[in-house]
């Protein structure tokens, strides 16, 4: 789906703010492929809206193994998607893009990049940012796993931001992967949106 090239985004465009969505926007169930089951954590449609207002361009970047594991397919995470749309849709929010990567890993560890599209590969970020004009030196990753933090550093984020969750594992020198750990997503805005972020 994604695969590297020229053109690797620099300042030139608007910044992002690039966004794992299992866990840090919709509640975290395993291999999601029920768009019933899309639920909005506490405070994203608020997070979201000034993140807007403040000038940033939204994206998604997911990873979504259970289709490469036959758990899913395309359209069934299509239509998880549609469903995330229709919810924010009213609140006047929008994102620019949003990428997925169905490849099932083979490698345990976090932190090794096997693929260049699957998080911690930073493909989807990249790809995004080419696509959409974003200056990823101004851009941010918020999510709330390892994988997450190592794909906007090696995009080349301003920053990444690590989301606690009921789920979240407990990362090994997080502080040196993660601009800031926080306990929600609006948490995650307030550092983004803070006067030494910008």
């Amino acid at each position: 789906m994604i695969h590297p090239g020229p053109g690797w985004p620099t300042r030139h465009g608007s910044p992002a703010v690039f966004l794992d969505r299992d866990g840090t926007l919709i509640e975290d169930r395993d291999y999601l492929a029920d768009p019933d089951g899309v639920v909005l954590l506490p405070g994203v449609i608020e997070g979201l809206q000034r993140l807007r207002d403040a000038g940033f361009t939204l994206a998604i970047a997911t990873n979504q193994s259970g289709i490469g594991r036959g758990l899913m397919t395309h359209d069934d995470v299509d239509a998880c998607h549609r469903r995330l749309i229709e919810l924010l849709e009213p609140h006047d929010i929008r994102f620019a893009a949003i990428g997925s990567c169905p490849l099932a890993t083979k490698i345990k560890s976090r932190r090794i990049i096997e693929s260049y599209e699957r998080k911690p590969g930073p493909g989807m970020l990249i790809t995004i940012a080419r696509e959409h004009g974003i200056d990823l030196l101004r851009s941010w990753m918020v999510g709330d796993a390892e994988r997450d933090l190592i794909a906007g550093r090696h995009a080349g984020c301003r920053g990444t931001i690590l989301v606690d969750t009921g789920r979240t594992r407990e990362i090994e020198d997080a502080g040196l992967i993660a601009t800031a750990r926080v306990p929600t997503f609006n948490h995650a805005v307030d550092r983004i949106l803070a006067p030494d972020s910008r």
